[in-house]
């Protein structure tokens, strides 16, 4: 073998081991970003055995993408999904945990989409602001799960995700739909809002949670004869009583000589098959009295709109009237 044949070989080794070693890496990345939502952390890819001059290399091919100074993105060009939470971890600090809603969806609540990434670390912890995250400094994380992806547990992150909330509005469909959906237990949530010493929202949630978690205590019949006087509506019959085909029925609120029903839809009337149990009754009610008028009225919704649930009884109150008039 002459001098130039030697060269020719030796450079297509250097060419088959340099191509070994760009499949390994990737292979190796690959599988590191899979368990991590499409990224990968750039100390665990040093721990597999990558160098720094790997890892710069595949970002200048532009097979991967920098994702943060510790954050490096295999599938994609920018975190998605759960990367998007990885990243908000690693790039913070390892003291932080996810919080508030973004903990709440990690565990599995649905229909909610957080605007943000709610992070929160120690207040006597250093940590960076990142684009993209919310970053809480707390005196007490309190109880989170360390495995995974770390987060607070819900009783903490419910009650954290409605403080933190845009509006009241949305404080109280955080509460509703993390009970309702079986997240957290009711007994929890009242344990850990016990603790709880500051809220700028006290009042709404003190009363939200109540209502959610404490039917004894939620607002009731009664309650609304109180807001009904307050508005200078007459006085309704509570708790009037009916026959049914399937026995007696109670009626929450009655104008017995308007007609008119009212029905307090306590948070208990959203969970698991309820609704259903409230349509055969109401039902009931309209075919045993078609000249009866029933409004419903949600809890939590006389809670955040009271004025919006009461115009509409006082309508109702009036078309009662011209009609016993007419």
């Amino acid at each position: 073998m002459d001098r130039q044949q030697y060269g020719r070989l030796a450079r297509a080794e250097r060419r088959a081991r340099s191509r070994a070693r760009l499949d390994w890496r990737q292979r190796v990345a690959v599988e590191l970003a899979d368990q991590h939502g499409g990224v990968a952390r750039r100390r665990d890819l040093l721990r597999a055995g990558l160098t720094t001059d790997d890892i710069r290399a595949e970002i200048e091919r532009g097979v991967w993408h920098r994702g943060g100074s510790h954050t490096v993105v295999v599938h994609g060009t920018v975190p998605e999904g759960e990367g998007v939470l990885w990243r908000a971890l690693w790039e913070s600090t390892s003291s932080s945990v996810l919080d508030g809603a973004s903990s709440l969806v990690v565990a599995g609540l649905e229909h909610f989409t957080p605007s943000a990434v709610d992070v929160s670390v120690p207040n006597n912890v250093v940590a960076r602001d990142i684009d993209g995250v919310r970053l809480h400094r707390v005196r007490d994380v309190g109880p989170a799960i360390r495995t995974g992806l770390r987060r607070t547990r819900p009783e903490v992150a419910v009650l954290r995700a409605a403080e933190w909330a845009a509006s009241d509005r949305q404080a109280a469909t955080i509460i509703a739909m993390t009970v309702q959906q079986n997240l957290v237990s009711p007994p929890a949530v009242l344990e850990r809002w016990r603790g709880v010493v500051a809220s700028s929202r006290r009042e709404l949630l003190e009363a939200v949670i109540n209502d959610v978690c404490d039917g004894v205590h939620s607002l009731n019949e009664l309650d609304f004869a109180a807001l009904c006087r307050a508005r200078g509506l007459p006085e309704p019959t509570r708790q009037a009583v009916r026959r049914g085909p399937r026995g007696r029925v109670y009626l929450d609120v009655l104008w017995e000589d308007l007609g008119l029903h009212v029905e307090i839809h306590g948070a208990h009337h959203m969970q698991g098959l309820t609704g259903i149990d409230d349509a055969l009754r109401g039902n009931d009610i309209q075919l045993g009295d078609p000249g009866l008028v029933t409004l419903v009225v949600p809890v939590l919704g006389l809670r955040l709109q009271p004025d919006a649930f009461l115009d509409q009884v006082e309508r109702a109150i009036r078309g009662a009237r011209r009609r016993r008039a007419g």
